[in-house]
């Protein structure tokens, strides 16, 4: 079990030390999961005020907080800390040294210094894969794929063929890179391009026969890029489906053909990207946000939680709502269907007035 003295813990996070007594740490938690061996993490207004319940004898806490008879290492950002934290205590899952003896390396492939290849891995033709990089069980890395250094793939990974990975990428269960397209075409216009055209449907195509376009482009991740369990990124048509450098991207995110991701980028789970779509840097897109197809989303953007994006925006744009506007047309909406009710409100009560005002209209009018 790691073990830490608080001086210790104090000096990694950067943190200002108020000591009250020695503690040895072996673990980190929440102040009402901590006992004497255990740093609480008092990084909000609840979990400070849950210090005074708590069995922990240290504690980590927001810069100015200090609780008298404990021992705290001030830092102005907590959630850094804590990362700096996990980073100390987590283990990461075991490989095995070298190469399995239930993986399939074909001759052909080049594997860099120290890769370690798990049970049942399979590595395809003219495949390189660089230094210190570790592939857990059951992943495919397809023919003339290219994967950097110290990179970790856990169990599942699929990588499709000349998929390109950069530098120090994790990436997590059941990740799928350079799975083909979702482009189709019809022999006649179809339902979707008349809506487009026309704004509506007119003719109804009976022999719609769908033809499969291949996708003959692949995938390019940058360096230090991490992408969630069961996320899907597809192959571009012609050119590569790019992801940039930093770019973190959660579970069960769809990155369809085509589209380029710029660098630094925050994808939160559920969020569906169809093809063609150009996102700058530093965006974060929200969960369950839709975007379509041949849209662009400027530099320093955030997309909202479940906005439904159907046309491009510029950089430092805030994103809201379904069908997706500016935040500041979006809080002028809401004002306006404020108003409207308060305006309803109003009618309803006068409404017996002007009732009877029309009445008296037309009972004169008839005289």
């Amino acid at each position: 079990m790691k073990t830490f003295t608080v001086e210790e813990i104090s000096q990694i996070v950067g943190g200002m030390l108020t000591k009250v007594q020695d503690v040895k740490i072996s673990q980190i938690a929440p102040p009402l999961l901590s006992d004497e061996n255990t740093l609480a993490l008092a990084l909000g207004e609840e979990e400070i005020a849950n210090l005074a319940k708590s069995k922990a004898k240290a504690a980590l806490v927001p810069l100015g907080v200090q609780i008298d008879g404990l021992t705290t290492i001030e830092v102005e950002r907590p959630r850094l800390a804590m990362m700096k934290l996990l980073n100390m205590f987590y283990t990461a899952p075991v490989v095995n040294k070298g190469v399995h003896p239930s993986a399939v390396v074909d001759p052909t492939a080049k594997l860099g210094e120290n890769v370690q290849i798990g049970p049942n891995v399979v590595i395809s033709h003219d495949a390189v894969i660089g230094d210190n990089t570790r592939i857990l069980a059951n992943s495919y890395i397809g023919g003339g794929a290219k994967i950097g250094k110290n990179c970790f793939f856990h169990a599942g990974v699929n990588i499709g063929d000349r998929v390109e990975v950069g530098n120090d990428v994790i990436l997590h269960h059941g990740v799928s890179l350079g799975a083909d397209g979702f482009s189709f075409v019809t022999e006649n216009p179809d339902n979707i391009e008349q809506a487009r055209k026309d704004g509506e449907i007119k003719d109804s195509n009976k022999k719609h026969v769908i033809f499969k376009i291949p996708s003959i482009g692949a995938v390019k991740i940058g360096n230090n890029v991490e992408i969630g369990a069961n996320s899907t990124i597809d192959r571009g048509t012609i050119e590569n489906t790019t992801i940039g450098d930093n770019t973190k991207i959660d579970d069960l995110v769809m990155i369809g053909h085509n589209c380029k991701v710029g660098e630094g980028c925050l994808i939160v789970s559920q969020v569906g990207i169809a093809g063609s779509c150009v996102i700058g840097d530093r965006v974060v897109i929200a969960g369950q946000a839709g975007l379509a197809d041949h849209i662009e989303i400027g530099s320093d953007s955030i997309v909202t939680a479940k906005a439904g994006v159907t046309k491009s925006f510029p950089e430092k744009s805030i994103i809201v709502g379904i069908p997706a506007m500016p935040r500041k047309d979006f809080i002028k909406q809401l004002k306006t269907m404020k108003d409207a009710q308060e305006i309803f409100a109003k009618f309803r009560k006068y409404e017996p007035l002007l009732k009877e005002f029309e009445e008296n209209v037309n009972h004169d009018h008839n005289s």
